[in-house]
């Protein structure tokens, strides 16, 4: 969905936009909408939108200057940028060592502790054994987090209560890395207790300049998957917000980024904040950033490519937005993957309402890739009504022939703890479908 952000985007700046697309998506929205549409391969991403040469063949029969990789596949990937650079492509992303820098959480976090930006305890980059994670362990105290430093999307991380369990975590958790990234390095944090996931929208210029965009809740989430996002978060207040934000742009400019991206803290109980990560590229929720502060992010990446710099502003919520993911999945299943053909579709429309989304009724929603049918965003005054308009949003939405999360949103959006604030990253841990 965010490469059709982008064609709309470049569209609207009047610039000619080509869609790649495997046979799986033939079908697709976005293939339908751009000035021209190449098939990069068949249904499995690693022989097509993973395979690079294949997509760069595509840029240069059509003549293309630039690509946008969108929020996923190579949107973070250092040899893709460094092959589009090699072959006069610009990248609209981060650079090769802006991305190795980030990608290696355990270089990452040096780096900010080197920038003066809060961190969790935790080992000196990266695990030489077990002996060494025991050491580490006893000194933070658990419980402690072991995590891969080149993980992400909640794999190779695990935590460990007590120092009994630590050698089978150590294992286990090596295995995975292994398997998911090729790379079972490890590094150790310590467990932030009742959690809150914050992070900072950015954007930086080639000066090295950086600005914040305020900040997105993203605290309801699933074996660490984002659920809903919101902005601004019930939890902030304006001083957390100043704090945040300056660490977020330290951060940036001690890595010169360049382009939108995000910084991602883990806030205790008492809103004590901890670097996490930084997303060297956009994210499927910008959406709700762009709706508080009238700000195209996809457009403003575009021209931080093209050269622009930034104002030096930092932009603060004016309004209330929320957005529930709307994913192909059954959510009394344990949310088990629902792919098929969409028989019947409507989605909601009003004021203050956007639904981000490439299906239709008819379009088959295929095994291969993530399930996400859409984005749907409310935007209001406040919480209460950007909730309220949420309700009315997800009773008009209506998708037939596979399974939704739909009725989960609406259940969420009734819930008493939700609707007060009063929530952490473990709250799906309890939360039971009725």
């Amino acid at each position: 969905m965010c490469i059709r952000d982008s064609i709309r985007t470049a569209k609207e700046m009047g610039i000619k936009t080509v869609a790649v697309y495997s046979t799986a998506d033939a079908d697709s929205l976005h293939v339908r909408f751009a000035d021209e549409a190449v098939c990069i391969g068949p249904p499995s991403s690693s022989e097509s939108y993973l395979r690079i040469p294949n997509i760069i063949a595509a840029a240069e029969i059509t003549n293309s200057d630039a690509i946008h990789p969108g929020y996923g596949f190579l949107s973070e990937n250092a040899t893709f940028s460094k092959v589009c650079a090699e072959n006069g492509i610009k990248f609209i992303g981060a650079s090769p060592e802006m991305i190795d820098s980030m990608g290696d959480k355990a270089n990452a976090k040096t780096t900010m502790e080197n920038a003066g930006v809060p961190t969790v305890p935790g080992s000196e980059g990266v695990l030489e054994s077990l002996a060494d994670a025991k050491k580490v362990a006893k000194k933070i105290k658990y419980p402690i987090m072991l995590k891969a430093t080149a993980g992400g999307g909640g794999k190779g991380m695990q935590m460990v209560t007590c120092e009994e369990d630590l050698q089978e975590a150590w294992e286990s958790t090596r295995r995975e890395a292994a398997a998911a990234f090729g790379n079972d390095a490890m590094y150790m944090e310590k467990f932030i207790e009742e959690p809150r996931h914050i992070e900072i929208q950015i954007a930086g210029d080639k000066r090295g300049k950086a600005c914040h965009l305020s900040e997105r809740d993203c605290s309801i989430q699933r074996r660490h998957q984002k659920l809903v996002e919101e902005t601004p978060s019930p939890f902030m207040t304006e001083k957390l917000r100043d704090r945040m934000g300056a660490a977020a742009i330290k951060a940036a400019e001690a890595v010169k980024y360049e382009g939108v991206g995000t910084v991602e803290f883990l806030v205790d109980k008492n809103r004590n904040f901890y670097f996490m990560e930084m997303n060297t590229r956009i994210q499927v929720e910008h959406t709700i950033t762009e709706e508080v502060v009238n700000y195209d992010l996809v457009k403003e990446q575009i021209k931080l490519a093209a050269g622009k710099n930034i104002s030096g502003v930092n932009y603060l919520p004016t309004m209330h937005a929320i957005q529930c993911r709307i994913n192909a999945e059954d959510p009394y299943k344990n949310f088990a993957p629902s792919p098929g053909v969409i028989t019947s579709y409507n989605q909601p429309g009003g004021h203050g309402i956007r639904v981000d989304t490439h299906v239709y009724a008819g379009y088959m929603i295929p095994p291969y890739y993530d399930s996400m049918i859409g984005k749907l965003i409310t935007v209001a005054q406040t919480r209460e009504e950007a909730i309220l308009k949420m309700q009315r949003a997800l009773d008009e939405y209506i998708i037939e022939g596979v399974k939704s999360t739909i009725p989960f949103h609406q259940q969420l959006m009734r819930d008493k703890s939700f609707n007060e604030g009063n929530f952490t990253t473990k709250f799906m841990e309890t939360f039971e479908m009725e």
